[in-house]
């Protein structure tokens, strides 16, 4: 059912609206964590009623949620377009990997809000992002390229251990970007060494260790090696 010239205008003022609070939102949380956001306050500091903000977002939750979808299409996309240069199997997981660290070394701000900074959850289907589309939530991304592996013969086959898989390559990746971004190149607590060969070593590292945790179960012979 098409809208009406005043329903389009009042939906493009709308999303003006949402775009101009979610900018507010983005900037309180850099400025000074999840403590400095209410609907109130944003509210004030975006020119609108807190009834405009409740009205457009529900709850402080789903105006944070909302608040990542930027960044998580952008993550999405950056996986996305490395793993379409790489052969299905290993290749892909690697490509992710390496993409996936890039991304955040790249844009800490937004890494950190998305994925290291506490925060209150709202319901899936609060977020415009799409929970489970592998176009637009890269945990989706990166489940579908451990199906593809497992499709090839490469791990296990069984729907648990395709998610476990996925739980263990995001938590290998997202700790090694999180020590760089948190301790930095001048932080001599820990040895500083070269991001690259670092990376690829874990990488080898998580693929053998799923490869010999996570087998197919083939009649004959044995499942091709990372």
């Amino acid at each position: 059912m098409s809208l009406t010239p005043t329903e389009q205008r009042k939906a493009r003022e709308a999303e003006q609206r949402r775009k101009a609070i979610i900018k507010i939102v983005r900037k309180l949380i850099r400025k000074g964590g999840m403590g400095e956001i209410s609907l109130r306050k944003v509210a004030e500091l975006a020119g609108y009623s807190t009834t405009v903000v409740y009205t457009l977002f529900g709850d402080k939750a789903a105006l944070i949620t909302q608040a990542m979808d930027e960044d998580l299409l952008e993550l999405t996309r950056t996986i996305t377009q490395a793993v379409q240069q790489a052969e299905p199997g290993w290749p892909r997981l690697r490509a992710m990997g390496r993409a996936y660290v890039r991304f955040g070394i790249d844009h800490p701000d937004e890494y950190a809000f998305v994925f290291m900074t506490r925060r209150p959850h709202a319901p899936n289907e609060a977020a415009r992002v799409q929970h489970g589309n592998p176009a637009q939530d890269p945990y989706a991304a990166g489940r579908l390229l451990v199906s593809e592996a497992a499709e090839m013969g490469l791990i296990s086959n069984r729907a648990e251990d395709i998610e476990l898989v996925v739980q263990i390559l995001w938590e290998g990746i997202h700790g090694l970007t999180a020590r760089l971004l948190v301790m930095g190149d001048d932080d001599n607590w820990v040895p500083s060494m070269p991001t690259d060969p670092h990376l690829d070593a874990m990488l080898d590292v998580l693929c053998a260790g799923i490869a010999r945790r996570f087998p197919a179960r083939h009649t004959r012979g044995h499942a091709p090696q990372p």
